[in-house]
């Protein structure tokens, strides 16, 4: 059996995740923003 060295743990991954999460929510919750700017402008007109 190999024993578990706990003096090396994994890389911290939660800056990456956050950043990636980022990436995708900014262009996607301006793109939901415009989206509902447009509907109002064409249903009231």
């Amino acid at each position: 059996m190999s024993e578990h060295d706990s003096s090396q743990s994994p890389p911290d991954r939660r800056p990456l995740i956050a950043l990636a999460w980022v990436w995708v929510g900014a262009p996607l919750a301006y793109g939901l923003y415009e989206l509902v700017q447009k509907a109002t402008q064409l249903f009231t007109g």
